[in-house]
Order: structure tokens, then sequence, then C-alpha cells
């Protein structure tokens, strides 16, 4: 009984063991394997690192400002019976905006006009009497004094039918109005915004140590959100006589071609003045740099002979670089590059030290310094 338990016992062993030593050399057959195996190369594109002449500027973060805007309001209070423009309109100086009701002053004017042809009449008779001696002369400068004060009242009547008339003081664009037909206005009230838009103001703070660098007549290029990527030049044409005490800053003001009215009063704006000297800088795409809290990189391309194992093959070798401006799809490498250095120019994320690559630049996209996207 105890023979058979034995042999069985035996077998399993036996195939235990062989088991594991078929096992064994598996697992060594794909360590040696793991060892030999080199990964193929990635297909990385490529950029060459340049020489180029930046024009110089100084930037600054300003807002827009209608060389004449103002809240047309009421003079007088007075009842609305006339609406004569159209909300967000272009209008003329002297064009009729509201009228009120001047039937009340039309009647005193007609009063007013009679008067004055009387006292002037009686002047008149009163030059000829004192003349002649029949009158004396304080009888004469009384009717003098009467005709004006008709002319007085006259003016005076005539000046409240023109407050009451309202028009626009300048050539501008209407906002939205803030009044409706028939309503009473009181003194001072609100009734429509008027700005002229072109051109337009951009004003802007420049730190003091700048001030020595700017002159009137610079050119300076505005953008904002509603230009896509799009800059209008302009000229500065003042300066501020004072540095803010405070901010230690210094007041621009730059103007603008606004034909097209896209820019508006209150905007925000990214302002660039164009220095007359140029910057020669190295670039490179922005896309090329590993951006990362300690340093910035990026992987540059290098042809390595190879060894008696290995075949002569392109890696990558990671640079740590300082960087300067950036300006469309480029930034100013400051040190780190030089000229002709091959950098991969996307998917740096995905790259590291070392790394066999094959370069391919067919989908290269194209690197501008002065991009403009593509309509959405």
């Amino acid at each position: 009984m105890k023979k058979p338990i034995f042999i069985a016992t035996l077998i399993i062993i036996l195939v235990i063991g062989l088991l594991g030593g078929i096992k064994f050399l598996q697992i060594k057959s794909m360590i040696a394997y793991g060892n030999q195996f080199v990964p193929p190369p990635v297909t990385v594109t490529v950029a060459t690192a340049t020489n180029d002449t930046w024009e110089s500027q100084l930037t600054a973060v300003g807002s827009l400002e209608a060389v004449q805007g103002v809240m047309v309001t009421a003079e007088l209070p007075g009842k609305i019976v006339k609406i004569d423009f159209e909300p967000g309109s272009k209008v003329k100086a002297g064009d009729l905006l509201i009228q009120q009701d001047i039937t009340s002053e039309k009647a005193q004017l007609r009063a007013a006009k009679t008067d004055v042809n009387l006292t002037r009449m009686n002047l008149k008779r009163a030059k000829q009497l004192l003349a002649d001696k029949v009158i004396p002369q304080s009888q004469f400068d009384t009717s003098n004094a009467e005709f004006e004060q008709a002319v007085a009242r006259r003016d005076d009547i005539r000046a409240t039918i023109a407050k009451k008339t309202i028009r626009a003081p300048f050539a501008g664009r209407l906002g939205i109005r803030l009044v409706s037909l028939g309503q009473v206005l009181n003194e001072g009230q609100d009734i429509v915004s008027l700005q002229s838009l072109d051109p337009i103001f951009a004003n802007f703070l420049l730190p003091q140590q700048q001030l020595a660098k700017v002159r009137e007549g610079m050119i300076v290029r505005v953008n904002t959100d509603v230009l896509s990527g799009e800059a209008i030049e302009g000229r500065i044409t003042a300066i501020n006589s004072e540095v803010d005490a405070a901010t230690r800053n210094i007041r621009i003001q730059a103007t603008v071609a606004n034909p097209d009215e896209r820019l508006r009063p209150g905007m925000y704006a990214d302002v660039a003045i164009v220095m007359p000297s140029k910057l020669s800088v190295l670039t490179i795409p922005a896309t090329s740099v590993l951006y990362a809290p300690y340093s910035n990189s990026v992987f540059v391309v290098e042809q390595n002979n190879g060894d008696e194992n290995q075949q002569p093959q392109k890696i990558l070798r990671q640079q740590f670089v300082s960087l300067g401006e950036q300006r469309g799809d480029f930034v100013a490498v400051i040190s780190g590059l030089k000229e002709d250095d091959a950098v991969v120019s996307t998917g740096v994320f995905k790259m590291r030290n070392g790394l066999a690559v094959v370069v391919d630049n067919t989908l290269a996209p194209e690197f501008k310094l002065e991009p403009q996207p593509e309509d959405g």
C-alpha cells in the first residue's frame, strides 16, 4: 500500500520539477531578449534655431477712450413731444435729437417780439425828438433802456427754446435711448450716449524709467479681442506732464484710426510701442519648449555614430535653455542653443533624453511670426 503512494508522490515531484525548469528557461530567455531589445525610433518633426531680427517694443495694457464722448442730458425740465433719432445711429453735429414742449415759450416769444418792435419804434422817435430838443436826455435814456430790456427778454426766451430743442453737440454714434415719448424730463436727466469713434484714443501707463525712450509721434500697435489678432497702428499724440506720485507711472495717449468702429470706448487693449532700434535674437518655435517649474528645456536632435552592435542613428539630447520674449509662434532663446541646432518642434512632452528618432517634417505645422487665426 505504501509503495504505490511513494511512486505517485515521486512522479508528482518530477513533474513539478520539470515544469519549473521549463518556466525558468522561458523567463531566462525573455530576460535575455529584453536586454537585447532596441525600441524602434520615434518619428518627430524638427525645426532649426535661426538668427532673426525683431522690432524692439515697449508693451503695456491700456484702455480705449472716445476723442469726444458725452451723455446727452436735459438742461431744463419739460415734456418730450418728439424723438428724432434711432438708437445706435450716426448723427452729424447739430442734428435734432429730442424736442421738448415749447408751446408756452413760442407764445411768449411772439409777445416778446412785439415788445421789441414797439420799443424800437419808441426809441427811434425819442432819438428824433432829442435831436430837435423836444424831450430831455432822461426820457431818451428811458426809451433806450426799455428797448434793451425787450431785446433781452426775447433772447432769453429764444435760449430757453434752444435748450429744449436738444441737438447733437458733435458728430458721432448714438447709444441706447434712455427716454420715451411723452416723458417729462428733469433737469440733468440722461437721454442718450454720444461717442465720436473715429479716431479713438488709447490710454496706457508706462514706468517712469521708460519715459526717456518715448516721444510724441512714435508708432504704436493696438490689439484687442475683437480684432482677432489684427493690430491697428496709431501714433503717440500726448504724454502727460506729470508722473503719478503713487505708482511712479506716466500716462501716455495714442490716437488710432477706427474707420470700421470695431474699437469702442471702455475696451481694454494691448499696446506695443515700436522702438527705432532692432533686436537680434535666436528663435525657435514656442512648441519646441518643454516648460517646467525648475527650468525650461528643448530636445536637440543629434547624430549617434553607433558602435559595433548598433547602427548610426539620430537620438535626442535634452538641453536646458533660458528664454526671452515670445512673438507669434516663436520664442527667443537667450542661452542654451546655437544657430542651426535642430530641435524637436512638436510633441515634446512625449520625448525623453537618449530616445532614438526619425525626422519627418511632412506634417510639420507652419510657424509664423504674425499668425492670423482662421475664422471659426
